[in-house]
């Protein structure tokens, strides 16, 4: 092997001509991470262009399986987009350190009235944005095959990883009826400037960014992604770990026939006990939104371990709450995401079960009939306006009603569940009943509940307590900015959903539920979810709290 020294390091602020490192193996076989464009690691600030179409088209624009407004000239559109059509055009990153780039991952623009994207490319690496060296495979330039349609993420790896602080990505060619438009996201690790952190990462790759200023936790908890066998696994060590407040179970199987497990997390588990509030969080509905899945396995450990450490707030938590998660609703839809990884899944693949159902659309619509007998007088003398029975015609077996669906719904009939959260990704908000317009045909409309003022403040209670949803300078997502409304929002209010499981939770068992849209990146890369454990925290448990206030409220 050769030596590594820290000599051989470019300086940035020295340089006169680009230089380049020739990293030693295992160094240069490392598969880097994503740098942060699409989870907002890397600010606006970091991203530059040639030239822009105008500014909702803008370089910050330019990040991987961001969303646009529902008009072509949105403020918030969906890409980077160059003003001029020619060879010379670019994309920048600064990455703000050296850092070994391995790959580029591009998309093209999100849109529902045109098509543009980028079907080739060059790469260009700098260490001061004068002097360029381009990609090269062998002694030729580089090109890169980019994209074949808007959406599809195309994964480039460099042929030989260059090392600088700053990268182009030079399109060449794009869609003969489009313009030249790309999302982006940026492979790269930083690159320390001792052999001991680099060796570092050759050991443990989640130990990459902790070089950065970034806030890690301290519990000693498994952060990587879990595929079905991994799930089970963990779940099973935790009920080992744990098996005096612990119990496993599953509440059905998918339409592959892959089991629905739930941990149940309680002083006497298996046993319902009379006053103690049943609280459940559900998630992985969309497949492909798997934030809320790592947090629900996570949750598990830390509270096991909290526990044996006799941690006051969670033996009060266990004692008082019987606590069900279910890390996987729609494991069938996940399994599909997984195969593909963070990055390639792109922003759709895996969200609806295998019949291709949103299971956010599949249960049974009660607030039509409840709001028919409200405009004939006939509630509550000839129609209830709690627990709503279902309708018939959603109990035939040629309904389509995914087999994950029903298994919610016994589950939910069978335990008197007081509070609940689904947890959702790809935004930053939490939002409550109703989902459903009142008037369905339109697009937004404001449609409270009559319990509204619990409703809000049981989705301020997380929102407020979320690290990066409490911070009011933070970016928004996309394009809905949600910071000026305390970050929560009435569902209808956002975009009306018939047959939502938060709906039907409050209609036909009477249990309050909320969406918790937990992160803009839906399917973060690994490195990503330590901070996005410490982003919520705090918030799980708080909320969890309030089942105990919420049935104290509805006792007096």
């Amino acid at each position: 092997m050769a030596p590594f020294t820290t000599a051989s390091l470019p300086n940035p602020k020295a340089a006169k001509q680009p230089q380049t490192i020739t990293l030693p193996p295992p160094y240069s076989t490392v598969d880097c991470p994503p740098l942060g464009l699409e989870s907002l690691r890397v600010s606006d600030h970091q991203l530059r262009a040639s030239s822009i179409k105008r500014y909702g088209l803008g370089s910050h624009r330019g990040r991987l399986n961001i969303q646009s407004g529902i008009y072509d000239d949105d403020f918030f559109d969906g890409a980077w987009c160059a003003g001029e059509e020619n060879q010379n055009q670019w994309l920048e990153v600064d990455a703000r350190r050296l850092t070994r780039f391995s790959g580029v991952i591009t998309q093209g623009k999100n849109s529902i009235w045109t098509d543009d994207w980028v079907t080739s490319y060059k790469v260009q690496v700098s260490n001061d944005t004068h002097i360029w060296k381009t990609c090269k495979n062998g002694t030729e330039v580089a090109i890169f095959k980019a994209n074949k349609d808007p959406e599809t993420p195309v994964l480039n790896k460099l042929p030989t990883p260059m090392v600088g602080r700053y990268i182009r990505i030079n399109p060449q060619t794009w869609f003969e009826n489009g313009t030249i438009c790309l999302r982006a996201e940026i492979l790269g690790c930083p690159l320390p400037d001792n052999k001991q952190d680099l060796d570092d990462y050759i050991t443990d790759p989640n130990t990459v960014f902790m070089w950065e200023q970034e806030l890690q936790p301290t519990d000693k908890l498994e952060f990587k992604h879990h595929n079905y066998k991994e799930m089970r696994k963990l779940m099973k060590k935790v009920n080992e770990d744990c098996p005096n407040i612990t119990r496993v179970y599953s509440i059905g199987k998918s339409y592959l026939g892959l089991k629905m497990y739930v941990m149940e997390i309680s002083d006497h588990p298996g046993e319902h006990e009379l006053g103690e509030p049943e609280f459940r969080y559900v998630a992985g509905m969309h497949g492909n939104e798997v934030v809320g899945r790592e947090l629900m396995l996570n949750l598990m450990e830390y509270l096991c371990q909290e526990y044996k450490k006799e941690n006051p707030r969670i033996l009060r938590l266990i004692t008082e709450t019987r606590i069900h998660l279910l890390p996987s609703m729609n494991p069938d839809g996940y399994e599909m995401a997984y195969k593909l990884g963070s990055e390639l899944s792109g922003w759709a693949f895996g969200r609806w079960n295998y019949q291709g159902l949103d299971l956010n659309h599949n249960f049974a619509d009660l607030n039509t009939p409840l709001w028919d007998a409200e405009d004939n007088e006939q509630v509550p003398e000839h129609f209830p306006n709690h627990y709503i029975p279902i309708p018939e015609y959603y109990t035939y077996e040629n309904a389509t009603v995914a087999p994950e669906t029903r298994a919610i719904i016994d589950w939910m009939q069978k335990i008197p569940f007081v509070l609940s959260a689904n947890l959702h990704g790809g935004e930053l908000v939490v939002s409550y009943p109703f989902d459903m317009a009142r008037s369905y045909w339109m697009a937004k409309e404001l449609t409270p509940t009559a319990d509204d003022s619990m409703f809000r403040w049981l989705a301020t209670v997380y929102a407020s307590s979320h690290r990066i949803m409490a911070d009011d300078n933070r970016r928004i997502c996309h394009y809905d900015n949600f910071i000026r409304v305390g970050n929560i929002i009435n569902g209808a209010n956002w975009h009306t959903v018939a047959g939502s499981m938060n709906d039907f939770s409050y209609l036909h068992t009477n249990c309050f539920e909320v969406t918790i849209e937990l992160s803009c990146d839906k399917f973060p890369h690994e490195v990503e979810l330590p901070t996005e454990w410490e982003n919520n925290k705090e918030s799980l448990l708080l909320y969890i709290e309030q089942a105990s206030q919420l049935k104290s409220s509805m006792i007096v």
